[in-house]
């Protein structure tokens, strides 16, 4: 009889090695999870070392053998004396990245074999082929999309020297404002004005109803937080491909229709003004993670390697509503609430905004009012304790459904803010280009 993939040496050398070099672990969390773990000891000992490093305490043997005692696990691993063991295990953690990926490919066999059993289960069953074929193509992709390597990347690839002298602009053009935006300068004047910018440690919510305008607004404000307040940003996009998030981009800085770019539909002035306006986005320092299946912990480890390496201002998240706890059995409610709390606990420990869209419930629809409030946010009021500014969005063309093609007003809607006042400032939002622009300058240009 054949083994069961696994590699025990190598889980040993993984949890030595984040013991040794506890830092390692910003790394090692978005390739593999305790659930990874084929020995039962090793996973409980990893589970341990996820939850303290979730809770921002220390890692080491003293800490983790305290924890396993806590929850009556010390004994079933083996003791004080087994974990010791590991941790001598490894001379060097240097590749803990290596024993980490020979862990998570076994785990992937072992869920094939799983997967496999299950499809030969299925064939026995008097059910029709289609669906079991469909069952077998919904179990396969499942194992092939957490076998897949997603990873954010940057969209100029600039060389980390660059960063000195934009911060050195950035200083200057935050001086010339007459200290009317103390934080990062969202381009829009009336919004700043209100705002004073966004804040590090901020948690800032953007909440609206479906295709009401979130991502464009989401991204018009990362383009010009990069392009105007020479901040770097990053985006976590779990609902689109960076190819989509980039396009979108490209089209509200060169004012191209985006279903012409979709279709490939250009004339020779939209070609150039395409051109010129990646040029400019050239410039930016945005960075995109297109990672659909999301948990706090991993875009935790995703923004800190972000913050060391890029040192980014801002990260933007597409939305809260996607992102999931795992295996966790919690409510909705719990988890949305949990992962609210991370997003807030994120931004103090990185000294970073962090931008997060929200659905609204569908209690909006019901009034005759339709502006969003507070109360409207889904699925937690744990959203708006956590947020320090809430900004909802609001169209009334969304719902009289006249001119929802052409240029037509946005109410940004401040329902929160901690550390300011609240209020309702008023932009253009033009759908051809997905772009938000001053009402002032829509008058002028008119």
């Amino acid at each position: 009889m054949k083994n069961v993939p696994a590699n025990i040496e190598a889980e040993q050398a993984l949890i030595g090695s984040i013991l040794i070099e506890p830092e390692k672990l910003d790394n090692i969390v978005s390739i593999v999870s305790s659930s990874d773990f084929y020995d039962q000891r090793h996973r409980y000992i990893f589970s341990v070392i996820e939850q303290l490093h979730d809770e921002g305490l220390p890692i080491d043997i003293i800490s983790v053998c305290d924890r396993l005692r806590n929850q009556d696990l010390l004994d079933k691993i083996g003791g004080e004396l087994y974990v010791a063991q590991l941790a001598d295990s490894v001379p060097t953690s240097a590749h803990a990245e290596i024993y980490a990926q020979i862990i998570r490919d076994k785990a992937i066999l072992r869920e094939l074999i799983a997967a496999g059993s299950q499809i030969v289960q299925n064939a026995y069953t008097d059910v029709a082929v289609d669906e079991i074929l469909d069952e077998a193509e919904r179990l396969v992709f499942r194992i092939a999309e957490s076998r897949a390597t997603k990873t954010y990347i940057d969209v100029k690839s600039a060389l980390t020297e660059v960063f000195e002298h934009l911060e050195e602009l950035r200083e200057k053009h935050l001086k010339g404002l007459g200290g009317l935006v103390t934080g990062i300068p969202t381009g829009f004047k009336k919004l700043d004005e209100m705002t004073s910018g966004f804040h590090r440690s901020d948690l800032i919510i953007i909440a609206a109803r479906p295709s009401v305008g979130k991502t464009a607004f989401a991204l018009n404000l990362a383009k010009n937080m990069a392009l105007v307040g020479e901040a770097s940003v990053g985006i976590f996009s779990l609902e689109m491909s960076r190819e989509q998030l980039i396009q979108r981009l490209l089209c509200m800085e060169s004012l191209v229709d985006l279903q012409k770019v979709r279709r490939g539909w250009l004339s020779d002035d939209e070609w150039k003004r395409l051109v010129q306006g990646a040029s400019k986005l050239m410039k930016a320092n945005i960075i995109v993670d297109d990672e659909s299946n999301l948990e706090p912990r991993v875009l935790r480890a995703k923004a800190r390697r972000m913050k060391k390496e890029y040192n980014v201002d801002a990260i933007f998240i597409d939305y809260l509503q996607l992102m999931n706890l795992g295996d966790r059995r919690d409510s909705r409610q719990q988890e949305i609430s949990e992962i609210s709390r991370s997003l807030k606990l994120l931004a103090r420990e990185l000294d970073i905004s962090i931008i997060a869209l929200s659905q609204l419930s569908r209690a909006v629809e019901q009034r005759e009012d339709k502006r969003p409030r507070l109360s409207d946010l889904r699925e937690s009021g744990a959203i708006e304790q956590d947020a320090d500014v809430v900004i909802f969005l609001y169209r009334d063309e969304y719902y009289k459904k006249q001119h929802v093609d052409l240029p037509h007003e946005t109410e940004i809607i401040i329902g929160k803010q901690r550390n300011g006042p609240i209020g309702t400032v008023t932009l253009m939002f033009n759908p051809s280009f997905t772009n938000f622009f001053e009402a002032d300058a829509f008058h002028s240009n008119s």
